[in-house]
């Protein structure tokens, strides 16, 4: 009885050795997954009309009205200009006057276009996305464009306060409530990048913030219809207080993502849209009418559309700037012109 219960040891031992065996020797956990190979390798623009290309003119077929699209993606837009080696292809997915949810996973459409951040999952199956550049934000709670657009109204009505008086109180408030929906859209594009089997290392996720189209320094001839039907105490509050305060919450963005940050805020000094008596030597358009189109009742209202953004010469140098930038592993830099009067990439304050 004692050897048989001896023998019963033995062999319960046996198992569970093997057992053990088994469980440390067999198959380990699946792999990663990883991005796709042997593909083009693209770099992908995002976000609102400070990407899309709105007023840098030669858009795409498509985005320019037909059938309700207008997001204006143009073939000037700062993504086609960052001359990155390597890189196959520039695509962008930008769309003017996005709100972050439209960026992101939201159902909120812009101009008749879904989700970005859907068509980014697609894009990511098919070609090697190596970055992304993305612009959103300022058309959520601040509604930038909606606002400059009332500094315009002001000046014709002396008897009402400026935009700076109206909403001035407000912006603070509007800045933070924009922080989460920017931050969700961020989310989301990491989500849709992963299910695509990239890891956060596999790619660069670049956050670019905003520039004042204006500033105090508008020349005085200028300061009408003819340019920039702006009050100076409106000019000042948009350079000194509204997209100084925006690009502190884009800071904030960047830094709970783990975006790195392109500051594009002080990009346009001495550029700004009637800053010059040579428009052409301007970054940022000035108030602009596409005369044609007030004649037609479906185009506008869309006729004022491309005023008061960064213009073709203003993409090219925001992209030469972006394009330094993701040849470093700086997590943030700003555009600042060089003593060659083009913008470079400078260190910057983390985010």
């Amino acid at each position: 009885m004692r050897r048989y219960r001896w023998h019963a040891a033995v062999l319960l031992l046996v198992v569970l050795l093997v057992g053990a065996f088994l469980v440390v020797s067999g198959p380990g956990p699946e792999p990663a997954p990883g991005p796709p190979t042997g593909l083009p390798r693209v770099l992908v623009g995002m976000g609102d009309s400070t990407v899309s290309g709105e007023a840098a003119g030669d858009y795409v077929d498509g985005t320019d009205g037909t059938d309700g699209d207008w997001c204006h993606r143009s073939r000037n837009a700062s993504i086609h200009h960052t001359a990155v080696r390597g890189v196959t292809e520039t695509i962008n997915l930008a769309c003017s006057g996005a709100p972050s949810p439209q960026v992101g996973l939201g159902e909120v459409k812009q101009y008749t276009e879904g989700s970005q951040a859907q068509r980014l999952g697609k894009l990511a199956r098919e070609k090697r996305v190596v970055a992304i550049l993305v612009a959103t934000g300022a058309n959520d709670d601040p509604a930038f464009s909606h606002v400059l657009d009332g500094c315009v109204q002001a000046w014709f009505d002396r008897g009402k306060p400026g935009c700076a008086a109206t909403v001035g109180d407000q912006w603070r408030a509007r800045v933070d409530a924009m922080v989460p929906k920017a931050i969700r859209a961020l989310a989301d594009i990491r989500a849709v990048m992963r299910e695509a089997g990239y890891q956060n290392s596999d790619y660069q996720l670049v956050l670019q913030s905003y520039a004042p189209p204006i500033s105090p320094d508008v020349r005085l001839e200028l300061r009408n219809l003819n340019g920039c039907p702006f009050r100076e105490e409106d000019l000042r509050w948009v350079r000194e207080s509204a997209v100084p305060m925006m690009t502190e919450g884009v800071r904030e963005v960047a830094r709970e993502s783990g975006a790195r940050l392109l500051d594009i805020a002080r990009a346009g000094l001495g550029h700004e849209a009637c800053s010059q008596t040579d428009p052409a030597k301007e970054w940022f358009s000035r108030l602009s009418v596409r005369w044609a189109d007030l004649s037609d009742d479906d185009r506008a209202s869309h006729a004022l559309q491309e005023s008061f953004h960064p213009n073709a010469a203003g993409h090219a140098q925001i992209g030469r700037c972006l394009g330094e930038f993701l040849g470093t592993e700086s997590r943030a830099a700003a555009c600042l012109a060089g003593t060659d009067g083009d913008l470079h990439a400078a260190n910057s304050i983390g985010p």
